[in-house]
């Protein structure tokens, strides 16, 4: 929410000269204000990670505007960007131990506003916020190497956004990943390798841990949908769940192939259908599969017929134009690319921006 301005004579002098110049708006306050971020995770090993903006009616982005409006690199893998109020919340993963932070910045000029690193944030992987001034950030904590990788438990950083500083650190198990708050809850999931099947539900005005419910493999939190419930993906599972009440209402097969991965969930702007990847590898390691859409209401889930023909790295619903945002990765070497597409599947175009796309965020 843009903060009013609260002296009546400024307002009247600043609509007088709006009008005297012929103008129905006021200048932006910066070049971020309204447009779309791409956030490019990066090669690992190389902490090459950025994000990319591009206005909706452009076909070309601006690679990397952290480092072009401050002068310095994020140096880090990206896992996530994310605005509330006037400010933007960057999650940077760094390759190296005690280089991780999350970076605060002027949603509207990304100008560096503050910095948070470690030892109260390690491993950052989501970011939500639950009000103008309090953001949920789960961490992964100290991690280890292959296959002892979590070797501790991780935690959900509480930030207040008015002194930039992590207020409490909530104690949760291995491998935290997605985050979903609604209605005073938030529900905590875990990266499909982590060992971890529990989705942690935490109250948010106590910030305790109020519940673990169990699944059959790791639970990733996509969304509630329009009739209010939570959706919960579990492996090839997908888990309907009341969120008042915590009770798993159904539970359908995504896919009997135990090969196949799902993944990359994005609700549509009504919240009534839901897109995904489902994907395999090879035996050349070469990812293939193609991307479905699944109506919140329908009694099981279609994967003979794909809306789009193709596997990606990311998949996001633009809540303002209703298009398909969909994260292209050629190699870790190069840029990727944004592709845009209509809901039944029909190319719009694409745009080039940084090294593995993952995600969007859009304003």
């Amino acid at each position: 929410m843009k903060k009013q301005i609260s002296n009546l004579l400024a307002i009247t002098v600043l609509s007088a000269f709006a009008w005297s110049c012929n103008q129905s708006d006021p200048k932006p306050k910066g070049d971020y204000v309204q447009g779309v971020f791409a956030i490019n995770e990066g090669n690992f090993t190389s902490n090459d990670g950025s994000i990319s903006f591009f206005a909706r009616e452009n076909t070309t982005s601006d690679a990397d505007i952290f480092s072009t409006v401050n002068s310095r690199a994020l140096n880090g893998g990206i896992q996530g960007y994310s605005v509330f109020d006037d400010k933007g919340v960057i999650l940077v993963d760094n390759s190296a131990s005690g280089q991780d932070k999350v970076e605060i910045v002027d949603a509207n000029t990304m100008e560096s506003l503050a910095s948070i690193g470690t030892p109260d944030i390690e491993n950052p992987r989501d970011v939500v916020a639950v009000s103008e001034s309090k953001v949920y950030v789960s961490c992964w904590g100290n991690t280890g190497t292959y296959p002892n990788f979590f070797i501790s438990n991780g935690y959900v950083a509480v930030i207040d956004l008015e002194t930039n500083k992590v207020t409490k650190r909530i104690a949760v198990s291995k491998g935290i990943e997605n985050m979903i708050y609604d209605n005073g809850k938030l529900f905590v999931g875990r990266v499909s390798y982590s060992g971890s099947n529990y989705l942690t539900v935490i109250n948010t005005a106590t910030n305790e841990v109020i519940r673990e419910l169990g699944f059959n493999a790791s639970p990733t939190p996509i969304g509630v949908d329009a009739n209010g419930n939570l959706w919960v993906q579990a492996g090839l599972d997908l888990a309907k769940i009341n969120p008042t009440t915590l009770e798993i209402v159904s539970t359908m097969k995504i896919s009997s192939d135990a090969s196949k991965t799902a993944g990359n969930f994005a609700f549509s702007n009504d919240r009534r259908t839901l897109y995904f990847v489902l994907s395999y590898y090879d035996a050349n390691y070469v990812t293939h599969g193609a991307t479905y859409k699944y109506g919140i209401n329908e009694s099981q889930v279609n994967v003979s017929t794909p809306v789009i023909n193709r596997v990606f790295t990311g998949l996001a619903v633009d809540p303002l134009q209703g298009l398909i945002y969909a994260a292209v990765t050629p190699s870790y070497a190069q840029a990727g690319y944004a592709i845009r597409y209509r809901t039944d599947g029909t190319l719009v175009d694409s745009i080039k921006v940084g090294i593995a796309p993952t995600g969007f965020y859009f304003r």
